[in-house]
């Protein structure tokens, strides 16, 4: 079975422990962030539903999908580049930690990185001593990838 199909089938059995479902159009959304490896846009996820499965889906459907998956925890929103991610933990059965991306500017490839949660704790900090209350604590930083580095360099 591909890490695609297994975590279909993880975020299946979490949509049923939630008491929700992973209908056919949920799995074709999320087959769409997980086959590309990159953060796409609801467009381009329509689009990538209508070729791959012959699946006429409007974007406002995605969009309603999306924040379906993302209630899920099986998306991550970057809202640095306006959209969105497959969950890198989605088969994974521990405690993760928040997540934090790196989002290659060029071609929106996104890796999701830990980050040791005492660098949290003093971010936290931070921002009350400023006045300010931290609403989440991902972070999205705008990268370039190696590969897009070497398309630069020539």
């Amino acid at each position: 079975m591909s890490s695609a199909a297994t975590a279909i089938d993880h975020a299946a059995q979490q949509c049923l422990r939630n008491g929700t479902k992973l209908t056919q159009k949920r799995k074709a959304v999320l087959s769409g962030l997980l086959q590309t490896k990159r953060a796409m846009t609801a467009y381009e996820l329509s689009d990538f539903c209508k070729e791959e499965f012959n699946e006429a889906m409007p974007a406002m459907s995605v969009y309603r999908i999306l924040d379906f998956l993302e209630s899920q925890e099986l998306v991550h929103k970057l809202k640095l580049a306006n959209r969105f991610v497959a969950c890198t933990h989605i088969a994974c059965d521990h405690e993760h930690a928040t997540p934090q991306f790196l989002i290659c500017f060029n071609c929106y490839q996104v890796t999701e990185v830990s980050i040791k949660e005492s660098i949290i704790k003093a971010l936290h900090k931070s921002v009350d001593s400023a006045g300010y209350h931290l609403v989440t604590p991902q972070i999205e930083m705008n990268c370039l990838c190696e590969e897009c580095m070497g398309m630069h360099d020539s």
